[in-house]
């Protein structure tokens, strides 16, 4: 995405609704690394994924602690990581997240993604969600630098994005 796609003014719903537009069109295997301050909705927008392909979003929790959750629902795969605890790149590298990376049919979602940057998959998914001045409400940012996906998430959340 060579310029950023940026959806203003959402509330929890219209997390939930990016969630369900994408889990219909993202690829098998996905990156997405989120990003945001404490209480952001990192959190709340990987339930909404789980949610959108049928996994329990209560069994979703932070993995502030154990670092890994996995999920499944049919064939997908979901890994959900948190990487605020880690100390550095090598240690997450320790984690075996490139395995995780490679897993043609998971997505690998990792909270504060930005700490380990370096060594996250080129084709990452960024989403960066920040709190407005209404506390409810969202601004959600998306970049990659893998231009079929850039394609395929502005596709999916055309009706979402300001006109003009």
């Amino acid at each position: 995405m060579k310029s950023n796609l940026v959806i203003k003014s959402l509330d929890l719903a219209g997390l939930q609704d990016i969630a369900a537009r994408l889990v219909r069109c993202l690829p098998r295997r996905l990156t997405l690394g989120l990003v945001g301050t404490l209480g952001a909705g990192k959190t709340a927008f990987v339930q909404a994924i789980s949610r959108a392909i049928g996994v329990d979003a209560a069994d979703v929790t932070s993995p502030t602690f154990t670092l890994l959750q996995s999920h499944r629902s049919g064939d997908q795969i979901l890994h959900h990581l948190d990487a605020y605890r880690v100390m550095d790149e090598d240690e997450f590298l320790e984690l075996g997240v490139e395995e995780l990376f490679d897993d043609e049919q998971a997505w690998t979602l990792i909270e504060w993604a930005d700490r380990v940057e370096g060594v996250m998959p080129r084709e990452t998914l960024w989403l960066e969600i920040r709190i407005e001045e209404q506390p409810d409400l969202r601004t959600v940012e998306f970049r990659t630098s893998d231009s079929g996906l850039a394609r395929v998430v502005e596709t999916a959340l055309r009706e979402m994005m300001p006109s003009g």
